[in-house]
Formats: structure tokens, sequence, C-alpha cells
């Protein structure tokens, strides 16, 4: 795989154009969802994440407030197409069963 190094130590961007954390497949994004929507501190990320550094994880995290408004906009991209796909899925036909037997609502 063939990345470009940033000015970021730990921080790589992929074939794609994609921030990475470098010698690691994991997406600064998907680190960056993580600690917006549960509200976990670097630390905590580096207790859910063991075969991370914390340096990895502070360099992810100087990423991304260096680059917030990008970010935000892909956040909000794949929110969107995850509602989509979602949408387009339609329900389940396990859940239909489920709900004809009364099991769920």
């Amino acid at each position: 795989m063939n990345s470009v190094q940033t000015s970021y130590e730990h921080i790589v961007i992929g074939e794609r154009g994609i921030p990475l954390i470098a010698g690691t497949t994991m997406k600064v994004v998907e680190l960056v969802v993580e600690k917006l929507a549960y509200g976990w501190s670097a630390e905590e990320l580096f207790f859910q994440h063991p075969d991370l550094s914390l340096g990895q994880i502070y360099s992810a995290l100087a990423y991304f407030a260096d680059h917030q408004a990008e970010f935000e906009k892909d956040i909000e991209n794949r929110l969107e197409l995850s509602i989509k796909l979602e949408r387009d899925a339609g329900t389940p036909p396990l859940l239909t069963r489920l709900r004809t037997k009364g099991l769920v609502t």
C-alpha cells in the first residue's frame, strides 16, 4: 500500500486520500467518531484500542483538530449514506417474522 507521510508523526494519507494511523488499517475518522459518540478521552481510546499507542491516538486527535471542518463533512456524508442504505434495505425478513409472532414491537 502506498501512502504519503504527513507532518503528524503517526498519520499517513492512504491511497484513497484517507488519513490513517501509520502502521495500521485504522482510519482517523473511525477514532474520531468514537471520541465524539462516546465522549471518550485519549486515555479511554487507548484503553479501548490497546493495539494503538497513546502517541498514535494523540496524533490522530491533533490531525482531527486541525482538519475539523473536513472531518465533520465526511462524518455527515457517512451518516447520510448509512441512513440511505438502511432505508433502501427495508425491513429484514427475520424482524418481520418476529413482529408477526409478537416477539418484538
